[in-house]
């Protein structure tokens, strides 16, 4: 209980600074497209909640579009973090699952850090680059995640072999959430992006014609 706790005080703290350095850059991007950006966040995180039960998660889509669409990549990382940090404290409170269960738990924060970063680099948003870099996340976060679990968690739990074979089977054990995790990853994309632009470019729209 204490090292859940230690782990959830620690990066409270650590999202609330980086959250408090990244409103002072708010002028880099307007106001309206920023609370877009955020809205659309928060909901795809209480959806994860929501849609539990059939694994269908929008962290991913989250990094992406974070990455691609918030100009300040301080708040952009703190986005999803921020989101996935409070859809964990909603699962903890209700005991739909486990909120916080461990420290190998911080590295599926730091693979979604990292697609973050990777999102810095598109260029054009269009439908085959959001495809590309969803299924290439998603690919990133299946190999990541299991080899964390593989390294930080089967020690513990024994679920398989500590040696090549188990690592292997650590995998194959993982393949079944591949293919949910792909489609998620793609729908929570299109959703994002689609619903930010259509929403903007209906904003724009409408104070020209203002």
């Amino acid at each position: 209980m204490r090292t859940t706790a230690s782990i959830k005080m620690n990066f409270e703290k650590l999202l609330l600074l980086i959250f408090a350095q990244s409103t002072s850059n708010m002028n880099k991007q307007s106001t309206s497209t920023l609370i877009i950006a955020v809205l659309l966040i928060v909901i795809a995180a209480l959806s994860r909640v929501i849609l539990y039960p059939y694994n269908f998660s929008p962290i991913i889509g989250m990094a992406i579009f974070a990455g691609a669409v918030i100009k300040d990549k301080r708040l952009a990382f703190a986005l999803p973090l921020f989101a996935m940090f409070l859809s964990d404290v909603i699962f903890e409170a209700s005991g739909i699952a486990d909120g916080f269960w461990g420290w190998g738990q911080l590295v599926g924060y730091g693979i979604l850090a990292l697609i973050t970063i990777i999102a810095f680099s598109m260029k054009k948003i269009n439908v085959l680059s959001v495809a590309g870099y969803s299924i290439g996340s998603s690919l990133l976060f299946f190999f990541l995640s299991n080899s964390a679990f593989f390294v930080f968690d089967n020690p513990i739990y024994h679920t398989y072999t500590q040696d090549f074979n188990g690592y292997v089977a650590t995998l194959a054990g993982g393949l079944p959430f591949l293919k949910t995790g792909i489609v998620a990853d793609l729908v929570y994309s299109t959703v994002l992006f689609g619903t930010y632009f259509l929403v903007q470019h209906f904003a724009f729209s409408k104070k020209a014609v203002a």
